[in-house]
């Protein structure tokens, strides 16, 4: 449990979150993460706060108040956060360069009905959608 807390409270970043560590991730997201935190994952993001705030479903001024108040983030949000997180890093993984996957994430793709994969970040179903097609992707199986 002194992982999770230091994972929490200081040593989350974008490279330190991996899903190795599943019970770890567990009871960071019991835990919830700080918006500090959050900010520090979001600026190696390229999403605009705009768009967390739709893949939270929070409004952008619950985010700011957020921002303000310093609060600490509840589960259902840290766990969205912590899989964005690991998609990201999955697909730069995948692709290489974060510049081909924000490309792969901003263009409609066929594989998913012709949706623009950044568009599936609202909810977790759509996350282990793009977790799955990057997986095929990197195996080479493309149709």
């Amino acid at each position: 449990m002194a992982k999770a807390i230091n994972l929490v409270t200081s040593n989350l970043s974008l490279s330190t979150v991996n899903s190795k560590d599943i019970l770890l991730l567990i009871d960071t997201v019991k835990q919830g993460i700080k918006y500090s935190i959050f900010h520090s994952l979001a600026k190696k993001i390229p999403f605009r706060m705009n768009e967390w705030s739709n893949f939270l479903n929070l409004s952008e001024r619950t985010m700011q108040r957020y921002k303000r108040k310093k609060i600490t983030f509840d589960s259902i949000y840290s766990e969205k956060i912590i899989g964005i997180t690991l998609l990201y890093k999955m697909g730069v993984d995948v692709f290489g360069d974060n510049a081909k996957f924000n490309t792969w994430l901003e263009i409609e793709n066929i594989a998913l009905g012709r949706i623009k994969p950044k568009e599936l970040l609202e909810t977790t179903f759509g996350i282990g959608l793009l977790k799955d097609e990057l997986g095929r992707i990197e195996h080479g199986v493309l149709a």
